[in-house]
């Protein structure tokens, strides 16, 4: 039975390392419902795998609380899968063995033929040992035994990095396959934006410390417009972004009111543009959608 709150929920978290001053993570909230593929982004150090790793209980955070499925990291560990940026894996294992710890660990939930597809699909031979594997197939064998658990909820810590063009748009079909038959909620962090604007359909842009973007794509697309004209001025709009353009202005703006009111032409812009402009613009304001606000009990709880 497919658990139907929220997948991930947090508010108020706070989190830095050792005596440092610098938070990763400060007053971070957040909500995503289940059945969604998020893309989790953000520039280098902006706290994605500290993320990641809170949400699978390998951190505890300073302050603030996150739950998942409904309860503490503890105690849902059964339901979830984490593959975590280094892909951790027993070196001295072959494949096959590998797989075969993994059903062991997870008798209750363990689909071997899932596992198969991911692991040996143009992947290595059953009998290679993990140590020699190229990191393309290290990466091959982790995701394995995530799907092979057969997890409500993924974790994904920049799971296409070392995989060539075609294995990122096989496991980006085999994602979207995941969610589409069995309700698998996924979260994956990734610094190849354009390849998750046609696998993902959530999104939760991390900077600052704190969720900068999150929500259903096409409604962070749709409180977004291009303006170009010859005019520097865009009345009462929110500016993300301005810049020349020929001989007049570009901008990306958050509308404030109708606009057709004005003398520029308006274009809807892409995922990538909004996200790279607001990675350009630290002090754009935040914009979180109904469905990615914590809920009142969690915000209390803080």
């Amino acid at each position: 039975m497919t658990y139907e709150g929220a997948a991930l929920e947090a508010a108020g978290l706070d989190m830095k390392y050792g005596r440092s001053s610098n938070h990763v993570l400060r007053d971070c909230s957040f909500r995503l419902p289940t059945g969604r593929i998020c893309a989790l982004v953000g520039a280098n150090g902006a706290g994605k795998s500290t993320l990641l790793a809170l949400a699978s209980g390998l951190l505890r955070p300073a302050e603030g609380t996150i739950r998942m499925l409904g309860g503490t990291p503890a105690e849902v560990r059964e339901r979830f899968a984490y593959v975590a940026q280094s892909k951790p894996l027993f070196p001295q294992l072959t494949v096959a063995e590998t797989l075969r710890l993994g059903a062991e660990l997870n008798p209750r939930r363990w689909d071997q033929a899932a596992a198969e597809r991911i692991a040996y699909n143009d992947g290595p031979e059953p009998g290679a040992r993990i140590r020699k594997l190229s990191g393309g197939q290290r990466t091959r064998v982790a995701l394995a035994l995530a799907f092979g658990k057969r997890a409500e909820l993924l974790l994904l810590d920049e799971p296409m990095a070392d995989l060539d063009p075609l294995a990122r748009q096989r496991l980006t079909g085999a994602l979207m396959a995941e969610t589409v038959e069995h309700g698998t909620t996924i979260v994956m962090s990734s610094h190849v934006i354009a390849e998750l604007e046609g696998a993902c359909d959530y999104l939760f842009l991390l900077g600052s410390g704190r969720m900068r973007l999150a929500g259903e794509c096409d409604e962070i697309l749709a409180a977004h417009r291009r303006l170009t004209g010859m005019q520097g001025e865009f009345g009462q709009h929110t500016v993300i972004e301005e810049r020349g353009a020929g001989r007049g202005r570009t901008a990306l703006v958050r509308p404030n009111g109708d606009t057709d009111a004005g003398s520029w032409d308006v274009e809807e812009p892409s995922l990538e543009e909004v996200l790279l402009a607001h990675l350009r613009n630290p002090d754009a304001p935040d914009l979180r959608t109904r469905s990615a606000t914590p809920a009142p009990r969690l915000e209390a709880a803080v």
